[in-house]
């Protein structure tokens, strides 16, 4: 049996974008039927001691009337700009997630922190707001705020920073399947050619292995 081609995809829970994404993503997995692995990976748009933007400032208004409202609205998104000032870091909230990855439920969890800051205006960078939420997709709300308050995975997450750094990502969301890169918002096709593109590498490469053994020897 093929291995899962695998997806990895960097966003922020403070970026409208990253939770546009969801939805290209979901009809391009759903189009090509193939085995796809999905990672969501940290990236902090502004790390502390950064600051953070504000919902009042003209900044933020602008750009959702410009770009975040017409794709939402395209895309068939409910998603609102958040009122919570200055908008929260993130870093606790990705902590969490590392916590909600090693439990098995990482992919739920992104989606629940998307929806409460877009949809139900929930400041994410709050312990009790986080754990709350963790509790809500069925993991152990007690245990998940221990690992917060003792910065159980503050090392991990660090970590997974790193290999952000490593791919030089600077943008989200940013998508590597395959050797295939994709930065912003993709359109379902792009997203469902890299997906076959990967899996024909994939039975290319098991093709060679079968035909030449283990060792590379033909």
């Amino acid at each position: 049996m093929a291995d899962p081609v695998k997806i990895k995809i960097w966003s922020d829970y403070v970026c409208p974008f990253c939770m546009l994404a969801e939805g290209p993503l979901e009809e391009a997995i759903k189009d090509v039927g193939a085995d796809v692995e999905v990672e969501w990976m940290p990236f902090e748009l502004r790390a502390h001691p950064q600051p953070t933007l504000r919902p009042e400032d003209e900044y933020l208004p602008a750009i959702w009337e410009r770009a975040v409202y017409p794709m939402a609205r395209r895309l068939g998104v409910d998603i609102t700009l958040p009122t919570v000032s200055p908008q929260p870091y993130t870093a606790l909230a990705f902590e969490g997630y590392q916590y909600a990855a090693e439990h098995g439920l990482g992919t739920e969890y992104t989606r629940r922190m998307f929806r409460a800051f877009f949809q139900e205006d929930q400041d994410l960078g709050q312990a009790d707001v986080l754990a709350a939420l963790a509790g809500g997709i069925g993991l152990d709300e007690a245990g998940f705020r221990a690992a917060l308050a003792d910065g159980t995975y503050r090392a991990r997450h660090q970590e997974a920073l790193r290999e952000a750094a490593a791919h030089q990502v600077q943008v989200v969301p940013t998508m590597l399947i395959g050797d295939v890169r994709i930065e912003g918002v993709p359109r379902p096709a792009q997203v469902r050619k890299a997906i076959l593109d990967a899996r024909a590498q994939q039975e290319e490469n098991a093709g060679y292995g079968a035909a030449c053994g283990i060792d590379g020897k033909c």
